[in-house]
């Protein structure tokens, strides 16, 4: 019964028994969300002497017009936080006098949004939209200044440029019955950049309590639903229309530096997208499994962030004169692991929800990171490759849990065998160095829906196996594992992409390798486990006792 009980071995939970088994609810929805404001006809100097002038008809194009317009704005915003009996919050670096209309500051660095929660609670429950409360703030801002100069005449006259400076920007908290917390930034100086801030995921929880579909809250997002075709159908809802029309509606209620007027002679925002979060959430019906199911995805895939990965996850085209960053970082917050991988501007994480959920994010902070125009109108497509990216790195995942020892493919890739038609499909011997190079490239393109080219495998190939490798070697592998029923051609091209067998063998090969092998041929070294140098002594004394008793002599 001991030794039974030794014998005894718990399966390890993979990622695809979680997923598959003890999945509760899958929902892709758009998360954070930062847009810039900024005016496309006010971006160089040239533009702001225009607009005194033509626009405003002011004969010289003084700096003192830009201060006097500056100065109506700010004015209007203390007038409108005292109208309305809206708290205005200073927030600096130390403890200022409170003064009539202004809360003592927070705990600094305390985030903004934080010192703001409470009164976006006290707004939530009555029900009806409203601006919460006004932030002030010293920030550095892209504004222009002026520059004084005489003309062949002897006349005075101005030029401009942008630089960056200090201001005051203005930040106007909001409780929207749509969107629920948000905020608009304004900066106090021209030509007037600002932000919007909301979260995806709270705009969904209020339409679908409008639209009657029950569900469970996580800290951000959604724990379960009754209903999951309409919540997905809700999340899928939001685009570049709905952002407009709220932009719109707060745009008519607060103070802003620029008039109908300015508006009607083309003076106005363009909404562009700052930095865009696409979170796709898989919550689990057994919590207690979490845990365990996510350190070891976390350590099973810290390769992540290679560029091999990351041009197979972002769909991007990675050369060796592309600019970026391209790494793995692992945080430890409060709740837990969180597993950034960083492409360029940009990134994906995957992290424990709430010890309930995984989430997967991708976050766009530079647009042409994927090759997509800045502009709000192109939102939809920035959401679609993100998901494209969450649903690639969660196909990474599940590829790399699910090799299985005893595999028909394996069996038959082994040794050589004939095609259907007759032809003769050479072996991949597993442990031949070239063939391992070889499932190891393939590793590296699992889910590059571009495929794979002579050029392209042949240099991943030879750099794993670190001796020369040919054309026609690359030529004669294709040909093999063509045969072998792992890769396809894509028709009229010389475009290779794997099949599901393909990808069983490659990983296989490479994780066997990898995660098994190396280890267990390093078991007699120090730094092995001292349990695993136990047992490989007992199994060496078994042997000797086996030699000598066939009085067989072992080598000197």
């Amino acid at each position: 019964m001991v030794m039974a009980s030794r014998l005894t071995r718990t399966n390890a939970v993979t990622v695809n028994d979680v997923l598959d088994g003890q999945k509760l609810l899958e929902i892709d929805c758009l998360d954070r969300v930062y847009l810039t404001m900024s005016v496309p006809n006010l971006v160089v100097g040239g533009q702001v002497v225009s607009f005194l002038n033509q626009h405003e008809g002011m004969p010289v194009p003084s700096p003192a017009l830009l201060e006097r317009r500056g100065q109506t704005f700010r004015r209007a915003v203390m007038s409108f936080a005292e109208a309305n009996g809206i708290p205005v919050i200073s927030f600096t670096g130390k403890k200022e006098k409170t003064r009539p209309g202004v809360l003592a500051d927070s705990p600094w660095p305390e985030r903004k949004i934080d010192q703001v929660m409470p009164l976006m609670r006290t707004a939530a429950a009555t029900g009806r939209s409203q601006v919460v409360a006004i932030g002030m703030a010293q920030e550095y801002q892209r504004v222009f200044t002026g520059s004084k100069s005489a003309t062949d005449t002897g006349a005075v006259w101005f030029s401009y440029q942008r630089v960056d400076r200090r201001v005051t920007c203005y930040y106007f908290y909001l409780w929207d019955t749509d969107f629920g917390p948000a905020f608009i930034k304004i900066c106090a100086y021209f030509p007037y950049p600002g932000k919007i801030w909301f979260n995806g995921h709270e705009w969904a929880k209020r339409q679908a309590t409008k639209a009657g579909i029950s569900f469970r809250e996580l800290s951000n997002g959604f724990a379960a639903s009754d209903h999951h075709t309409g919540l997905q159908d809700i999340c899928d809802r939001l685009g570049p229309g709905t952002i407009t029309v709220f932009a719109e509606r707060w745009w008519a209620r607060l103070p802003l530096p620029f008039t109908p007027a300015d508006r009607a002679a083309g003076y106005w925002w363009d909404i562009s997208m700052r930095q865009i979060e696409v979170a796709k959430t898989i919550v689990f019906t057994a919590p207690r499994h979490a845990r365990a199911f996510f350190e070891a995805l976390a350590a099973d895939n810290l390769d992540i962030g290679r560029p091999d990965n990351m041009e197979i996850i972002f769909n991007r085209q990675i050369r060796s004169t592309t600019k970026g960053v391209f790494r793995t970082a692992i945080d430890r917050d409060n709740d837990g692991v969180v597993v950034n991988a960083f492409y360029r501007h940009s990134r994906i994480k995957y992290y424990l929800k709430d010890r309930r959920a995984l989430r997967i994010e991708t976050v766009i902070n530079d647009t042409y990171d994927i090759g997509v125009l800045r502009r709000l109108e192109h939102l939809d497509e920035v959401i679609a490759k993100a998901r494209d990216a969450n649903r690639r790195l969660l196909d990474t995942i599940r590829a790399g849990q699910s090799c299985v020892l005893a595999n028909p493919v394996i069996e038959r890739v082994a040794q050589p065998t004939l095609t259907e038609d007759g032809r003769r499909a050479p072996a991949l011997r597993f442990a031949d160095p070239r063939v391992m190079a070889l499932t190891g490239a393939l590793c590296l393109s699992l889910f590059a829906v571009t495929g794979v080219t002579n050029k392209s495998l042949r240099a991943l190939t030879a750099r794993l196996l670190g001796t020369g490798y040919t054309t026609s070697q690359m030529t004669y592998d294709l040909r093999r594992l063509r045969f072998n029923g792992l890769i396809r051609r894509i028709e009229h091209t010389h475009t290779y992409v794997l099949t599901p067998d393909g990808q069983r063998l490659a990983i296989f090969y490479t994780k066997l390798n990898d995660r098994l092998l190396r280890p267990l041929l390093a078991a007699d070294q120090p730094q092995a486990p001292p349990a695993l140098r136990h047992a490989l002594t007992t199994i060496d004394h078994h042997v000797d006792d086996y030699i000598a008793r066939a009085r067989l002599k072992t080598a000197a």
